[in-house]
Order: C-alpha cells, then structure tokens, then sequence
C-alpha cells in the first residue's frame, strides 16, 4: 500500500455537507476527491479549471441569514407587485430558444 501524509483543511460546515452528498452519489470518498483534485494540480500545473468572477452573481440560500433572505424576499414581492416579474414558463421558453434546447 502507498504511503500517505495528511492533509487539514477548515471549511464551512455546509459546504462540505453539501460536497458529501454529491460524492456519495458518486460513490468517491471525500479523501479520495481531494487526492484526485491534488493529482490534477499536479498535471496541469495548476487549478484544473477557471477561476472567474461570475458575470452575475445570486445570493445562495445556503449563505444567506435570515434576515438577508428576507430582505430577498420582499424586494422579490415588491418587483412582483410593481409588475416586473415573468411567468416561470415564458422565461424557460426563452432560455430553450436561445441555447436552441
């Protein structure tokens, strides 16, 4: 068996509930998704994607406290109101034309 050497890490509590779940779909070990990140580092001789600023940037529910998602809440409400909202299916109609879904 290969010799290993640990690695300590200090991440969000959520985050990495959330990465669990996806690897267990995947059926991967959290230490092992962490030695094939490394192993890709090392072979591209860097982070093995972009690292960008997203164009637009969402609040997440995950990050959000209370009392931020509320304040999400109701500027969502008041845009409704005022009319400056779209039907769920006319903006998926949308999105399916123009990426030609």
């Amino acid at each position: 068996m290969a010799r290993t050497s640990n690695v300590f890490a200090r991440v969000e509590p959520e985050l990495k509930a959330q990465a669990e779940i996806v690897l267990d779909q995947l059926g991967i070990p959290m230490s092992n998704a962490i030695g094939i990140f490394l192993k890709q580092v090392v072979l591209q001789r860097g982070l093995p994607f972009d690292v960008k600023i997203p164009a637009l940037s969402l609040p997440s529910f995950g990050t959000m406290t209370k009392e931020q998602f509320d304040i999400e809440i109701e500027k969502g409400f008041a845009d409704y109101k005022e009319g400056n909202s779209e039907k769920a299916t006319d903006v998926f109609d949308s999105i399916e034309s123009e990426y030609k879904i």
